[in-house]
């Protein structure tokens, strides 16, 4: 990690609560926030779902390392990230140089936070979600821990214990 760089992303699976984590971080530590999905969101004028209907995934992925590569460039802010970022060899380079917190949870804490959520592409296409939440975590998780600097369990916890365990870590 760059010694002059100071900002924090959050990555994890979809419904770790990067966003509702991210927003409050950013509070406390007096920091602008972007979350990486509603800027993507803002700036085509679509909802991530209809990206992926007419670009599919790939097409979102590129979108979303564009947006990546955007947000890193802006000093001292928290970013929270869609749960795929890591997928892409190039968006873990371009989290080198932030300090990053990978926030984990269960798959059944995942899928409880998830369960009502209608704005989740790949689990729209799911007939079982907690079959996809889990072959998805599987996959990902290794990159997750590849690009961490130090890896949150949230399951069951309430948003102030998290944030405080962030505060603990984050270099001053």
């Amino acid at each position: 990690m760059n010694k002059r760089s100071t900002n924090v992303v959050l990555v994890g699976p979809m419904g770790s609560g990067k966003t509702s984590v991210g927003r409050r971080l950013a509070c406390v530590l007096k920091r602008d926030f972007f979350d990486s999905d509603f800027e993507i969101v803002s700036r085509t004028g679509v909802a991530i779902d209809h990206i992926f209907d007419v670009e599919g995934e790939e097409g979102f992925r590129k979108r979303e390392t564009q947006m990546l590569t955007d947000l890193c460039k802006i000093p001292n802010v928290v970013i929270a990230t869609g749960g795929g970022i890591v997928v892409k060899s190039e968006n873990r380079d371009l989290l080198k140089d932030s300090f990053v917190v990978y926030l984990s949870s269960t798959v059944e804490q995942l899928v409880k936070r998830t369960a009502r959520s209608k704005v989740r592409p790949l689990l729209e296409q799911s007939n079982n979600r907690e079959k996809t939440i889990r072959d998805l975590v599987d996959k990902r998780e290794p990159l997750y821990k590849e690009v961490a600097n130090v890896i949150i369990d949230t399951s069951g916890k309430k948003l102030y214990a998290i944030i405080s365990e962030i505060k603990k870590v984050i270099p001053k």
